[in-house]
């Protein structure tokens, strides 16, 4: 087995596990959403949707370092580096508006003025 073999082995296994990622995470929220019962239909909601991105991020992560372990180690083609381009956006857009959500949840509300006027007099 030469050693470009031995990447295209270790790239589909990376790939493999990255789809099984996803596929376990979404087994994970989905299970948490439905025996989650206890807690409020809405924050139920938020819940499935936090599990289940993070599920697909870590997933888009591994594939992306499949990617590039078959780009870098074989001759990269147009089409494969413009897979990786894809993902690599699609990975940093789902990345960036979950802290942004994050930050957003984080942040306090601002105070409410019991009284009138604008320098709450």
């Amino acid at each position: 087995m030469g050693s470009k073999e031995l990447v295209e082995y270790a790239g589909i296994a990376v790939e493999v596990i990255g789809v099984l990622l996803i596929v376990g995470g979404l087994l994970f929220a989905t299970s948490r959403w439905i025996f989650g019962t206890k807690i409020a239909p809405l924050a139920r909601y938020y819940r499935y949707r936090e599990d289940l991105g993070r599920a697909i991020l870590l997933g888009l992560e591994v594939l992306v370092a499949a990617d590039i372990v078959r780009s870098v180690a074989l001759a990269p083609t147009l089409a494969s580096v413009g897979v990786l381009a894809m993902i690599v956006v699609v990975r940093t857009f789902l990345s960036w508006s979950s802290v942004d959500r994050a930050l957003s949840a984080a942040r306090p509300a601002p105070a409410r003025r019991t009284s009138g006027g604008p320098f709450g007099a």
